[in-house]
């Protein structure tokens, strides 16, 4: 049968096959229950409310759509490289036109396909697109539907990055998708600076590990999931913190303590990084670090990306630190990866690997951050007493955490007189 030949040419049947079955029993459940509306309401009744759902959500689209100033827009970022040409970026251009209550998203000067496997299929490119334009004409308003990208016009020549052709490598599909959202954002920020976000960590950070249990003489793999990071800050708020990369919302981490039960390993540390958000008025949000030590021989792989592209600020904000590998390899840890792509490493018992994500960029000039906000970021542990003077102009005692207001009055006024200095030099 069908289901055997499936069966037969996938790696872990005993896993696959369950997935396989709960994809099956959804769609038949949803197909039973769409035919009851039919049978309870009549199909024209149905398909009316269908279309007209679609064209309502067509219409709210374009509404908004209308309050974005017409014009050309651009934006540039980029991918660390592919994990062959070290080092070489991979280019990720945009170009936003809005024209009246349409608006078209042109991709054709994101990188050509790579030699590395970091290539997506055409579906990416287009997933891009409805993403951004979903977040920024009506993204909890109304449900996803056809009606809701009616007005968007997405241009993906074949043989990108995101629209590869044959033989190129291919990889998750999710590559590319969250820094190209990013980018679209950061490219009408100046239009709409309202309704975007400062850069995310952009990536799933998505962590394996397989070996034989020793106790059980089995093969075993196992993955937490994504690790989650920080978001971008918006105009009038912070950017949240440890939360899945845009375009990923329908995909969950592992609970520590389920995959500590399932498999030789310990999860030594699982925290919130700090000072890892942009500093701003409104500060980036904060990524995430967990530390996984092995119990028994084992090998980890790691494709993450953004660790050199860090989470750009908007309007003045500061960027947040990239995403991060490490390993501890007989008590040393090893930092000084060129990228996060640490492909595969042996771990013996004792050893462990570390993967942090990025912080959220800042918005706006973190020296007009609120000092009380200053101080309770300080006192939750997000900014540290160092980093609230550096960055924030504001001064705290390391003990108390007491605002010195003379202190930082002088101090903020000193920085802002430099920061002036240095923009109207850069000007």
């Amino acid at each position: 049968t069908v289901v055997d030949i499936i069966r037969q040419n996938v790696r872990l049947p005993s896993r696959a096959m369950g997935d396989l079955r709960a994809q099956v029993t959804a769609v038949k459940t949803g197909e039973r229950r769409f035919l009851e509306l039919i049978e309870r309401y009549g199909r024209d009744a149905v398909l009316g409310a269908i279309a007209a759902i679609m064209d309502h959500a067509e219409a709210m689209a374009r509404m908004r759509t209308r309050t974005i100033p017409a014009g050309i827009y651009e934006a540039e970022s980029y991918m660390d490289d592919d994990g062959i040409d070290i080092g070489r970026k991979v280019p990720i251009r945009v170009r936003v036109i809005v024209e009246g209550d349409e608006m078209t998203v042109d991709l054709s000067e994101v990188s050509k396909q790579v030699r590395g496997f970091y290539n997506s299929g055409i579906s990416t490119g287009y997933a891009c697109a409805q993403v951004a334009y979903k977040c920024l004409t009506s993204p909890t308003d109304y449900p996803i539907n056809d009606g809701s990208f009616r007005s968007l016009k997405t241009i993906v020549p074949p043989g990108r990055v995101i629209s590869a052709v044959r033989p190129a490598p291919m990889r998750w599909w999710m590559t590319y998708p969250m820094t190209i959202v990013d980018t679209i954002f950061k490219a009408l920020a100046p239009a709409i600076p309202d309704r975007v976000i400062a850069g995310h960590h952009a990536d799933l950070l998505a962590s394996s590990f397989h070996g034989i249990n020793e106790r059980t003489s089995e093969f075993f793999i196992g993955s937490f999931g994504p690790l989650g990071g920080g978001w971008g800050a918006k105009l009038t708020e912070d950017g949240v913190s440890a939360t899945v990369c845009i375009n990923d919302g329908d995909t969950h981490n592992s609970p520590n303590e389920q995959a500590e039960f399932k498999f030789p390993i310990v999860v030594e540390r699982y925290a919130l990084v700090p000072d890892s958000g942009g500093a701003g008025r409104r500060r980036g949000g904060l990524g995430v670090e967990r530390v996984v030590r092995a119990r028994t021989n084992m090998v980890v792989n790691n494709q993450s990306e953004r660790a050199h592209c860090r989470p750009w600020g908007l309007d003045g904000g500061l960027d947040g630190t990239g995403n991060a590998v490490e390993l501890r390899i007989a008590g040393e840890w090893k930092r000084d990866f060129p990228n996060a792509k640490v492909l595969v490493a042996q771990l013996k018992p004792g050893d462990a690997f570390k993967i942090r994500s990025g912080g959220g960029g800042g918005y706006g000039n973190p020296l007009a951050r609120p000092v009380e906000q200053v101080r309770e970021d300080v006192r939750q542990g997000y900014v540290t007493v160092k980093s609230a003077a550096e960055l924030y102009g504001v001064v705290l005692d390391p003990d108390t955490f007491e605002i010195d207001a003379r202190a930082t009055e002088k101090l903020r006024a000193a920085r802002m007189a430099h920061r002036t200095a240095a923009n109207a030099h850069s000007a």
